[in-house]
């Protein structure tokens, strides 16, 4: 298959890469760099690394900021970071997507555990997260030509506790390469409106 992945140069896109990489042609794309740049806050970043990349088998994504901070606190900036990019971005690769998709292709999001386990200073990951769960089923409903769509929502990253391990106290940490299979269920397999949960 051709696979674009998006957020190909994240710690969660390596591993992604590795695992599909292995079977399959890979087409990256990042906003700093990768085959292709794309911005995920820019449709028409989206719309134009779209077009270059031409048509494909699958789209997937393992990309999107959001803020970590105290609900009560949060600037409308911060909680628009995670609105703009990770929400609404991957509704938008999505949507934009779709035309590109060849017959029986398929669409993998990327999520998170706080949309099921909320922590403090979590709560913008939590609202972008659920959010993008429920549009998954949704859009699974819709989608024609047999085309499927998925989220794969991983545990905090192995790789990326020295950053994030003050908010996530008492979690057992994932591997990036196990979240990676995740994507691989969805790409490879035959699932449609599933979340796909990595812990």
């Amino acid at each position: 298959m051709k696979i674009l992945l998006v957020g190909a140069s994240g710690t969660l896109g390596r591993a992604v890469a590795a695992e599909l990489g292995a079977r399959h042609d890979i087409v990256t794309a990042a906003r700093g760099g990768g085959g292709v740049r794309m911005d995920l806050a820019d449709a028409s970043s989206i719309a134009s690394a779209l077009a270059t990349v031409g048509m494909v088998d699958a789209i997937v994504s393992a990309a999107g900021h959001v803020a970590f901070a105290p609900m009560l606190e949060m600037t409308d900036a911060q909680w628009q970071l995670g609105l703009d990019e990770k929400l609404m971005g991957q509704v938008r690769l999505a949507l934009l997507g779709v035309p590109h998709l060849r017959d029986g292709g398929s669409i993998t999001l990327v999520t998170g555990v706080l949309s099921t386990e909320p922590i403090r200073l979590g709560a913008s990951a939590a609202l972008v997260n659920g959010a993008l769960e429920a549009f998954v089923r949704s859009a699974a409903v819709e989608l024609p030509r047999g085309l499927r769509i998925n989220a794969v929502s991983p545990g905090v990253l192995v790789e990326s506790m020295d950053a994030y391990a003050p908010f996530f106290r008492g979690f057992e940490p994932v591997t990036a390469a196990r979240a990676a299979l995740g994507f691989a269920r969805s790409v490879e397999g035959a699932d449609t409106g599933k979340t796909y949960r990595i812990a």
